[in-house]
């Protein structure tokens, strides 16, 4: 008997016909003897629709009542399920974040999981039954509920299976697993059965919607294998060809296969590039130009300072699209105090990034990526590279060409 979470997204519970497919399919494991906990996401659009409502009420939401309110959409998804469950006589509990509890800090929308208390989990399953706990939640030290951000309860299944040491962590979504590339870009991206923890999260970070980062983070550090696989196959489907299906991103290490040099390729349209020109090259002068923008809040991805001229230096960096005109605005401000020349953007970028833990054993894989992009004609505004990723920057209006040349160039297509 084997301890096995099931994670279910939002489209799966869309509906009262799909939340009881999702039941059937929970109840076929149940039936075949293992210990079964689920984590299901808000109906779909329903976190949307309760944001929306608070908006109307206060244009920036106080964090603390958003989260209050944003919690609801999964503890509505958890007694329904429980009820389906029930209906079709197989024991269910429900339990909201703070029941459990999952022990949060106080980061208001975007907290992170301190601790899981598994007591009562643990006497439940013992019981024979099927445990259902919220998603995307949890309580902080002073009693508050807290939520984990957008894609919060792919973090918190995987950090129940965690706690709970569960054999494996079903993440059942509205894709068959994870593909070399977006299947809407080119219709040749092929289905990994396969993926190191490393390579998913690069691919997550990079723009990959398929998993949140920080719940692929959560299970290369604990070590929780992971499988994304479809809730939209027919819940009676044989288990052991279900248990087999999708996507298992594994530790690197218990692979003996030969790793392809390249595993996929990421894309983010949500980018923007901004660059100080004519600043003084002096020590400190990064600092000076990021700390403001670290101050207000905004994250920076990709970092270039040019060679210096003649004393001066033009220093680039690239922030999400949402975050360009408040950064322009910060570094204005600051830009007599910096000794800038000019600030000029460009809010149209795009970052398409190759992935794959075979660079560490193959040389070329830069040259052949910069030629391809040559060859249609693509110009490199920016590089940034780690042990297995290589990104760079481009024209927004050259993306999806520059995707598809590249899933070529490398044999992505290909088994």
């Amino acid at each position: 008997m084997a301890l096995i979470v099931h994670k279910y997204g939002g489209t799966s519970m869309g509906s009262t016909d799909r939340i009881k497919n999702v039941a059937a399919r929970v109840a076929k494991w149940h039936d075949a003897g293992h210990q079964i906990i689920v984590v299901p996401s808000a109906m779909s659009g329903e976190t949307n629709r309760l944001i929306g409502l608070a908006k109307q009420l206060m244009e920036q939401p106080d964090p603390r009542e958003l989260d209050m309110i944003a919690a609801t959409g999964e503890q509505v998804s958890v007694g329904l399920l429980a009820m389906a469950l029930l209906a079709i006589g197989k024991p269910a509990v429900s339990y909201a974040g703070w029941q459990v509890a999952i022990k949060t800090d106080s980061a208001f929308t975007k907290a992170r999981i301190e601790s899981i208390d598994d007591t009562k989990v643990k006497a439940d399953l013992a019981a024979g039954k099927i445990v259902i706990i919220t998603g995307f939640q949890g309580v902080d030290a002073n009693g508050n509920i807290a939520t984990l951000g957008r894609g919060g309860s792919d973090t918190s299944a995987v950090a129940i299976a965690a706690a709970m040491k569960a054999e494996e962590c079903l993440i059942y979504t509205d894709v068959d697993g994870v593909y070399t590339t977006d299947p809407r870009v080119v219709s040749e991206a092929r289905r990994l059965n396969t993926i190191t923890f490393e390579e998913m999260l690069e691919l997550a970070s990079l723009g990959s919607k398929v998993l949140q980062s920080r719940s692929v983070e959560f299970a290369g550090n604990y070590r929780v294998p992971t499988r994304v696989l479809s809730s939209l196959t027919d819940p009676l489907m044989p288990l052991e060809e279900e248990a087999n299906s999708g996507t298992l991103i594994s530790f690197e290490e218990d692979t003996n296969m030969e790793q392809a040099v390249i595993s996929g390729i990421a894309f983010n349209r949500d980018e923007a590039k901004i660059t100080v020109l004519g600043v003084p090259d002096k020590p400190g002068v990064a600092y000076h130009i990021l700390g403001p923008v670290a101050d207000a809040n905004i994250e920076v991805d990709m970092i270039i300072q040019n060679q210096s001229v003649e004393g001066k230096t033009d220093f680039t960096f690239t922030v999400t699209r949402g975050e360009y005109a408040k950064a322009m605005g910060v570094l204005e401000g600051v830009k007599g105090e910096i000794g800038a020349a000019n600030i000029v953007g460009d809010a149209k970028v795009s970052k398409v990034s190759v992935v794959g833990v075979g660079m560490r054993s193959h040389v070329g894989v830069a040259s052949q990526m910069f030629r391809t992009l040559s060859e249609e004609g693509i110009n490199i505004l920016m590089i940034s590279t780690s042990e297995i990723k290589i990104s760079v920057l481009i024209d927004e209006k050259y993306m999806e060409l520059a995707v598809r040349a590249l899933h070529k160039a490398f044999d992505l297509e290909k088994e």
